[in-house]
């Protein structure tokens, strides 16, 4: 699991005074400024967030060294990530999606299926991106308790009972 996980991206400059759009990935859209400052995935560059506003889509927001639009626009794509331990610890029966990736997705009797390799959501539920191995396409598996009884982080793998025909 890695130290980091992916809280938000910047979606480019708002307005002319250095503001950036601001695109949230957690529960609570508006606890990204909670976890600030916030880092590159690489680490190389650290921001200091203050929400100013919510926007459609998202929030408008001040970035500490931030002052131009063209400095704002520049960072548009980065995204954002706060350390592990600033987040908040999750019941037994959730997940951070970070925390599911390239975990190995096996069948209730021990067949290998694949690896997840996205957690993604289209409005209706989460859904599991299975990269399986013989499969041109990847396979789309709903991310229901039905369907993955079991989520072993421990291990490194994922027991699932996927409709029929779905693999």
């Amino acid at each position: 699991m890695s130290d980091l996980i992916c809280v938000g991206a910047i979606a480019g400059a708002f307005g002319v005074r250095g503001e950036v759009r601001i695109k949230s990935f957690c529960a609570i859209p508006e606890d990204l400024e909670t976890y600030s400052p916030l880092t590159t995935e690489d680490g190389s560059r650290s921001f200091t967030l203050t929400l100013s506003r919510s926007i459609n889509n998202g929030f408008a927001a001040h970035l500490e060294g931030v002052a131009t639009k063209e400095q704002a626009d520049a960072l548009r794509g980065t995204r954002l990530f706060a350390r592990r331990d600033q987040l908040p610890s999750l019941p037994d029966d959730e997940y951070y999606h970070a925390d599911l990736i390239g975990l190995e997705v096996l069948d209730t009797g021990g067949q290998v299926l694949g690896h997840v390799k996205s957690v993604q959501n289209h409005g209706a539920a989460d859904l599991l991106e299975i990269h399986a191995p013989g499969l041109k396409e990847t396979v789309l598996l709903p991310f229901t308790l039905v369907a993955v009884p079991t989520i072993d982080l421990a291990a490194g793998r994922i027991i699932a009972d996927p409709p029929d025909g779905l693999f």
